[in-house]
């Protein structure tokens, strides 16, 4: 199904894999990218269900935009364990203008394809994704 704003479908894939996160806990994070010889959001990389917060931010590129999707795990003030699947969209301000709008026009169509988000960070730099900010957003 096309994206009405930018043109883009969403692979099928994408909405598998997600479930799979979310159901089965396959994975920690997948990250997504756009392809636009193909005008599709498609999966770019999925995780082990054991990598880390770090295995993470090292594969987003430093040039290029992304989605993702994070399981974060965490413990509450009352000592509970829980979890928080995160939408993350990255966009460095080094990455190419069309790039920017591209992603920035399919964001909210896309997510509304992966039902079961919690939360939505928006990321220009590592820092505004660093593990402290998003602690301080699952709590």
């Amino acid at each position: 199904m096309a994206n009405s704003g930018s043109g883009m479908a969403v692979d099928d894939e994408c909405k598998v894999k997600f479930m799979e996160l979310k159901t089965k806990r396959n994975y920690r994070f997948i990250v997504f990218k756009i392809d636009e010889k193909e005008m599709k959001i498609a999966v770019d990389r999925i995780s082990q269900p054991d990598d880390k917060y770090d295995d993470f931010t090292a594969c987003l590129p430093p040039n290029e935009c992304r989605y993702a999707v994070y399981d974060f795990d965490f413990i509450t003030a009352e000592n509970c364990n829980k979890s928080k699947i995160f939408f993350i969209a990255w966009s460095p301000d080094t990455s190419k203008v069309r790039s920017k709008m591209l992603y920035a026009s399919s964001k909210d169509k896309f997510k509304r394809e992966l039902d079961g988000i919690q939360v939505e960070l928006q990321a220009t730099e590592p820092s505004e994704i660093s593990l402290d900010i998003v602690k301080g957003r699952a709590l």
